[in-house]
């Protein structure tokens, strides 16, 4: 197998700003190497402990276990990583301060901000989108108006995979999992009332993200707000795609040179926009253990950076607005160590593998969302409970965007008053619980320091292997992630069906729970005959030379590498070319993408 040219390199930084490098102060250099090298505990104290820990092993816990045996022979993480049963400054003997660091300082592991949350609270979004652009956007405004401070935009499953309303392929899904768009009509509907330069929007859409970028610009630019004054993300991430979640248009390659014509764009026009959110989200919801998520997601992240730099930019030009999305699931101190050591891994390889001297290109800035996967249809209330352990662990973790999922999303799109809860749960952990008050609260916990460390040398063994590979592109066209995740989400069912792993409801403690109890939100028929009347009355009234001639400028820009497809894109929607006959382009040039087995 081919290797890749440049490897994760743990030795010299490649930049020759040294300013970015050496800690602040007037120290000489060998004091303060010295001191950046020093280990947090002195010898004497670690043999103390270190002698403490074993007259109790043989004397306090064998008395205590011949008496009440632990539960399990061996204790294991929900990423198999072993736990002993107690941890202690013994096991902390080499932790380095510069590991560990301050808040707002490399490598971040403390969080990317120094005050973090006693200056400002985590963006509360929660993911709205269904029906027709009209349903959302009345969600929009009622969730605005019980607190939320960010707009997050779900699409249905035609407009993800790049069909209109009125295809084929669209039938029994308009508006079912998230809102129908077909042009820039919907777009106009769907943020009608609501000013763009007061809001920021995050948007879920991939495979036809560019097309949905490009309508959101010129909702502003009707709204009179400039492209340099919007504020938001888009997902974007189509290494993810092929990894998880499979919802693509064309093969990798072209998929990528997509994303990375949108890096390139935002970088030079849309300072306030985030042109990708790098997701581990739906790497883990599709059965990644937390490490995995860690590993696969970096390695995603890298591949991006590895492509604008081969597009000649500047590392510094667009990494400050690159973006992280992460699961949030059950084990709580495993997730509060994966944002750790996620920040922690990211500034390493910003400064060490690529050189970058902005300390904004080496902060891992990142949305969270509570476990879909987790979530219950049997006894859902308990998903209350299992949401407000996963929110808190996020916030622990430092993120700095939080969507927390509803008690019935099992059984439909979330209700009102379900939106509701979930959004309270937040609000209840922002301003009663405390955790605003210290930034890093958890830092120095053995347990959790020993778990950061654990879980970034297990990720970085996965990157090297990819790196073998020739990078994560050619990983995924083997199939080695995909391939790992099966397997990881094998090993956990069975665990389920065996009870070695008990979920509350499902096959432990279980009770008769009469369903009807749960009231569902249903999407009526009559959304897709109103998104298809729509979609014709705009096809009739659209000046159709001007769409003809604005596809073939799409259609030359997808041949010719050396063009940056969104300026004809963004030509294309304001023309009122629709999302699907943009997409139509791109499966004709690159043709329609179908993934191989992976055993």
């Amino acid at each position: 197998m081919a290797k890749s040219a440049k490897k994760i390199s743990f030795g010299k930084a490649k930049s020759k700003k040294p300013a970015a490098r050496k800690p602040a102060g007037k120290k000489p250099a060998k004091a303060a190497k010295k001191q950046a090298h020093a280990t947090t505990y002195d010898a004497s104290t670690l043999k103390q402990v270190t002698a403490g820990v074993g007259r109790w092993r043989a004397g306090t816990l064998a008395k205590s276990v011949e008496k009440m045996p632990t539960r399990k022979k061996a204790f294991l993480n929900d990423s198999g990583i072993p736990l002993p049963d107690v941890f202690t400054q013994a096991d902390r003997r080499g932790e380095r301060y510069e590991e560990l660091g301050l808040p707002g300082e490399f490598p971040f592991t403390r969080g990317t901000q120094p005050t973090m949350y006693r200056s400002r609270l985590w963006t509360m979004r929660q993911f709205a989108g269904f029906g027709g652009p009209a349903d959302t956007n009345q969600r929009f405004k009622y969730l605005i108006s019980h607190g939320m401070t960010g707009l997050s935009t779900a699409f249905d499953m035609p407009a993800l995979m790049g069909y209109d309303a009125d295809h084929p392929m669209s039938r029994g899904e308009v508006g079912k999992e998230g809102v129908a768009i077909s042009t820039l009509k919907d777009f106009e509907i769907l943020f009608d009332g609501i000013k763009l330069d007061e809001v920021t929007t995050s948007m879920t859409i991939n495979a036809s993200a560019i097309v949905a970028l490009c309508m959101y610009i010129a909702v502003g630019e009707k709204q009179g707000v400039p492209m340099h004054k919007l504020g938001g993300t888009i997902q974007n991430d189509m290494l993810k795609e092929f990894i998880a979640q499979k919802e693509w248009i064309v093969g990798p390659r072209p998929a990528v040179r997509i994303v990375t014509d949108m890096i390139e764009f935002c970088a030079r026009h849309m300072p306030k926009w985030n042109p990708v959110s790098i997701s581990g989200y739906h790497i883990r919801e599709a059965g990644a253990t937390a490490v995995q998520e860690l590993a696969f997601t970096i390695a995603d992240g890298i591949g991006y950076v590895e492509e604008g730099v081969k597009r000649g930019m500047n590392v510094d030009d667009f990494a400050p607005r690159l973006s992280f999305f992460w699961d949030v699931h059950n084990d709580f101190f495993e997730e509060v160590a994966k944002f750790r050591a996620a920040r922690r891994m990211w500034a390493k390889i910003m400064r060490d593998r690529f050189g970058a001297s902005d300390p904004r290109s080496m902060m891992l800035r990142t949305h969270a969302q509570t476990a879909g996967v987790s979530l219950t249809a049997q006894q859902p209330y308990n998903n209350v409970a299992r949401v407000a352990l996963q929110a808190l662990a996020a916030v622990l973790g430092g993120t700095q965007s939080l969507h927390t999922n509803s008690l019935d999303e099992t059984y439909a799109l979330p209700t009102e008053d379900a939106v509701t809860i979930a959004l309270r749960t937040q609000q209840i952990i922002a301003h009663e619980s405390g955790v605003d008050r210290v930034v890093d609260p958890l830092a120095g916990s053995y347990y959790l320091e020993h778990l950061t460390d654990e879980m970034e040398r297990r990720a970085f063994d996965y990157i090297r292997r990819i790196d073998e590979m020739g990078g994560i592109i050619r990983a995924v066209e083997e199939g080695y992630p995909q391939k790992e995740i099966g397997e990881s989400a094998y090993r956990f069912q069975r665990e389920v069906e065996e009870g070695d792993r008990l979920i509350v409801g499902v096959n432990a403690f279980k009770s008769d729970f009469d369903d009807r109890n749960i009231e569902l939100l249903k999407i009526d028929e009559k959304v897709a005959h109103e998104q298809v009347e729509r979609l014709e009355q705009v096809k009739a009234s659209r000046d159709q030379a001007a769409v003809t001639a604005a596809l073939a400028k799409v259609e030359a820009a997808c041949r010719d590498e050396a063009l940056n497809l969104m300026p004809p894109v963004l030509e294309a929607v304001k023309a009122y070319a629709t999302l699907g006959e943009v997409s139509d382009v791109f499966r004709k040039v690159w043709g329609q993408y179908r993934e191989g087995g992976v055993f």
